[in-house]
């Protein structure tokens, strides 16, 4: 009775999407989109990680069910509302997953959770995002004309092809796209001590933007242990199901250590 409760709780928050409830999960992994993306993008993981992980992909305002929510444009303020919105479902163990912006986000989101509620993941796991400080190696492109601006993000190779060649998708997209690329010119990281829990970082060998060095620095923000593993890909290599299914078993890997000893 209690799992099915949780399970339409969950279901029917418009922050968590795609949520199957396991029966005795043992800890819960929020997942976190890429810039444009949406929660929609972690729907097969639940099956395909181990049973003892409750899969909660995250959906963003703007985007997929929540089209015709207002975007966030700063990071802080996400942050505030994001918090009150997972602090109830924070009732067992939980690690964070994010790529590209999805990784500043849950990187942020533990550090906050921690200076405002003593709380932080067992377990920090970042894709295809360089460790703050970041040296801006994008111009700042969330203000131009719509056609520049997705030229912009082609170039960029900083959103999915398969995306960029709907136009009426890249349509419905734009304002959340704008509010994306938005944090990210006005993000400004602040140093606090390093985190309490291990960070994984992740990366493809053929990634333009997001390089091993930038992952290697990952380690400078836990007292613990981190890891830098590399897939062959682009800045999308978690896209092919070969990817995926090779992130994934180390995902489970590193998530069922905690499962194991907790």
């Amino acid at each position: 009775m209690l799992i099915n409760f949780i399970g339409y709780w969950m279901n029917n928050n418009s922050w968590i999407s795609f949520y199957k409830p396991r029966p005795q999960p043992k800890l819960r992994l929020f997942c976190f989109p890429h810039a444009g993306g949406g929660a929609s993008f972690y729907r097969l993981w639940s099956d395909e990680l181990p049973p003892g992980i409750d899969v909660c992909p995250v959906q963003l305002p703007g985007r997929e069910n929540r089209v015709m929510d207002p975007p966030f444009n700063d990071v802080n303020l996400l942050l505030q509302t994001l918090t009150s919105a997972l602090f109830p479902y924070l009732n067992k163990p939980f690690a964070f997953f994010g790529h590209s912006l999805g990784a500043l986000i849950s990187f942020e989101l533990a550090r906050h959770l921690r200076r405002e509620h003593g709380r932080q993941p067992v377990h920090l796991l970042v894709s295809g995002y360089q460790a703050p400080p970041i040296e801006n190696k994008l111009p700042p492109m969330s203000h131009l004309p719509d056609e520049e601006f997705v030229e912009q993000l082609r170039d960029l190779n900083s959103i999915p092809e398969a995306v960029l060649e709907h136009e009426e998708l890249v349509e419905l997209l734009l304002p959340a796209l704008r509010a994306d690329f938005a944090i990210y010119e006005r993000y400004v990281y602040y140093q606090e001590e390093q985190l309490d829990c291990p960070i994984s970082a992740f990366g493809g060998e053929r990634d333009d933007l997001v390089f091993e060095d930038d992952l290697q620095s990952w380690r400078n923000h836990t007292k613990q242990s981190c890891t830098v593993r590399m897939f062959s890909g682009d800045h999308f290599f978690l896209h092919n199901d070969r990817g995926r299914v090779s992130l994934l078993e180390v995902i489970s890997e590193v998530l069922m250590q905690h499962c194991n000893h907790g």
